[in-house]
């Protein structure tokens, strides 16, 4: 029970960091119709960055703040230099394009902090465990990030539900020609978003930069399992993105955890592991099969 329950919190936190980065790329595809390859790299860039800053103040509250503004800018910078331009051509275009920012993040993080990962440690306060129950200890950083998430979860879904630029958003989302006839800056609107997408993602970083490698490449391996999030929940949908998030984040960690006790109890040990490695990493891919037969818009997709 208490492996359990442990697994679960585990699958509860991987999820809700994917949905952090899952809710900007979705809102920057269903609002902008832009899909926006490089967003891995910006989640990247926020776990470099909250780093650099960790080493020279010390402060992990210090290097988070700074990971996001300061990828929040060159978000800002991104989508008035290329993502502006993108924006009228046709998804191969800003594909290619968005894959070679891809490219060039690698390239520059290589020639600022070098091909070897770098470390972020975390908070000495949330370095230690917490009781949850009388036989669970569970880490007080993962804790830390689960309320994190759904803290910005509520935010997010107050912000695009009950405040007038989230009104505003989703005018501009559901018709840009008539949301500028009624006086909208839709050009500023869609900034906001796509600068708030960026922030988002480099939250992610910055917070799961202690539990993880930070290193070149980061970002693509993370894009995957976010692409599958939105697809299982619904391209556009930041309902959608949440609960795709979890069942991602819930599949991919009961798979990895339990597969391969399972499996031993039918096959040699050695068999097992290397065949549990196999299916847990192919389980979430299942698991977007499994959705899309039944609904292949996803679970919550996108009023249009």
């Amino acid at each position: 029970m208490t492996l359990v329950v442990e697994q679960l919190l585990n699958g509860l936190q991987f999820g809700l960091m994917l949905f952090l980065i899952a809710a900007g790329l979705t809102l920057v595809f269903g609002i902008m119709d832009i899909m926006n390859l490089a967003h891995g790299s910006l989640y990247m860039a926020g776990a470099y960055v909250a780093a650099e800053t960790m080493q020279r103040t010390g402060s992990f509250t210090a290097a988070v703040l700074v990971a996001t503004l300061a990828t929040g800018l060159v978000g800002v910078v991104l989508e008035l230099v290329l993502v502006r331009r993108l924006a009228v051509r046709d998804h191969l275009a800003q594909v290619l394009g968005t894959y070679a920012i891809i490219l060039i993040a690698n390239d520059l993080v290589k020639m600022i902090w070098g091909p070897a990962p770098v470390m972020l440690n975390m908070p000495a306060m949330l370095s230690g465990p917490v009781r949850l129950l009388p036989d669970l200890m569970y880490p007080a950083y993962r804790l830390m990030i689960i309320a994190c998430g759904l803290a910005v979860a509520v935010g997010l879904y107050w912000f695009v539900t009950r405040t007038r630029a989230g009104v505003l958003v989703r005018a501009g989302a559901s018709n840009r020609q008539m949301a500028t006839l009624m006086g909208v800056r839709v050009p500023l609107l869609f900034l906001g978003v796509f600068a708030l997408g960026a922030m988002l993602a480099a939250l992610a970083g910055a917070l799961l930069g202690p539990i993880t490698a930070v290193q070149i490449g980061m970002g693509e391996e993370i894009l995957i399992l976010v692409l599958v999030c939105i697809v299982i929940g619904g391209i556009g949908s930041i309902r959608g993105a949440f609960v795709g998030a979890l069942l991602v984040g819930m599949v991919d960690t009961a798979g990895r955890a339990f597969l391969p006790m399972l499996l031993r109890e039918i096959m040699p040990s050695a068999m097992a592991s290397s065949l549990a490695a196999t299916l847990a990493a192919i389980s979430i891919y299942l698991l977007m099969a499994g959705v899309l037969v039944f609904r292949p818009a996803g679970l919550f997709p996108a009023r249009g």
